[in-house]
């Protein structure tokens, strides 16, 4: 039988420029192999089939994607071993490192350095453009929360809180422990378009609450404040960044209490569709009835004209990821694939090893 898949993102292409959670990923593993070397693809081939055959085994993995092409690991997680692989360069942490160099002819490399370095400084740039134009998206989108903020009846979203919070942890006792909380994003913008895997980190989750609401009227608040009251007890929480915003919050996960609240509108706009799942309605409790109609027009404007900017990131991004291609395409043929299944095989076994000692 297979072990428990979840699928996450540990950084993402931004408004504010590419932003990292690895360490916070990989916070409470006790052991993390950094495969350092030159080429992203050969790291991710080596993780992709070390969680293969651990997921054969029955054992969960967690999955971190690459945001630049899903398709693509930049980490695995082992859980129950307390074990992780990530991609060295997006790890600041100490680890134990992996050469993966050893199965490429870096002398063959030598030969395309001034092709390679221009590819990745065109890479780079495009990353560049499509974070400045999220950044703009970003700005236009702030006029867009100005809207509801001004029609907010604040009062009534503390009292929301506090009465989801009455509802969640009333006559919970306090587990004693201090709260591991962990950094995560569910989403991102990738060269595919916005994508998310809301549907795998909740599946197995008792209840799930879809918050509903416009820009501005405090959802991220929200959710600070029930993760805020999760620590307080004591309990685990996953708090999952806004991948368009990353300072705000989309989603928290108390998996020891079987619940999760997300922001559940577009991008990534889900509805109830079974036992247990339940709407919260923010712009009906606390924003002065009829916004939406009597700025329809700046609303319809600031709608279209945010959007567009995403777009535009999101070319850009495709972009990179075709560059980024021709990069890859390089070091495959300077890749000895022999070598790089020894180095699966040495670290199955010392992994392997490691469960049994």
């Amino acid at each position: 039988m297979k072990g428990n898949v979840r699928h996450y993102f540990a950084g993402d292409h931004t408004a504010k420029g590419f932003y990292t959670l690895y360490d916070s990923c990989f916070q409470d593993t006790g052991l993390v192999y950094k495969l350092n070397g030159t080429s992203p693809a050969v790291k991710s081939k080596i993780m992709k089939q070390l969680a293969d055959t651990f997921q054969e085994t029955g054992m969960a993995i967690e999955l971190i994607h690459r945001s630049s092409d899903p398709e693509e690991l930049d980490g695995v997680i082992l859980p129950e071993m307390k074990i992780g692989l990530v991609d060295g360069d997006l790890y600041d942490s100490a680890g134990k490192d992996v050469d993966v160099d050893t199965a490429i002819d870096t002398d063959q490399l030598v030969n395309q350095e001034d092709e390679i370095l221009g590819l990745k400084e065109k890479i780079e740039n495009e990353f560049s453009s499509a974070h400045a134009s999220f950044a703009t998206g970003l700005h236009i989108h702030d006029g867009l929360e100005e809207i509801y903020i001004n029609q907010m009846d604040f009062a009534k979203a503390n009292q929301l809180a506090v009465e989801l919070n009455e509802s969640f942890f009333h006559g919970v006792a306090t587990t004693g422990r201090t709260s591991i909380v962990k950094h995560r994003f569910f989403g991102a913008s990738t060269p595919q378009g916005v994508m998310d895997y809301i549907e795998n980190l909740t599946e197995d989750l008792d209840k799930r609450y879809f918050i509903k609401g416009r820009a501005g009227t405090g959802k991220s608040t929200l959710l600070k404040k029930i993760s805020a009251a999760a620590e307080q007890l004591g309990f685990d929480i996953e708090m999952y960044h806004c991948g368009f915003d990353p300072e705000s919050m989309d989603m928290v996960v108390i998996r020891e209490l079987g619940f999760c609240i997300f922001d559940s509108t577009d991008p990534h706009e889900y509805f109830p569709d079974r036992a247990g799942d339940e709407v919260v309605d923010v712009y009906e409790k606390a924003v002065t009835p009829g916004t939406d109609e009597n700025y329809a027009t700046a609303i319809m404007e600031l709608n279209r004209s945010y959007k567009s900017y995403m777009k535009n990131g999101i070319a850009i991004l495709q972009e990179a990821k075709r560059l980024h291609d021709e990069l890859e395409h390089i070091y495959a043929a300077a890749t000895d694939d022999s070598k790089v299944e020894e180095l699966i095989i040495q670290l199955n076994a010392e992994i392997t090893s490691s469960q049994k000692a």
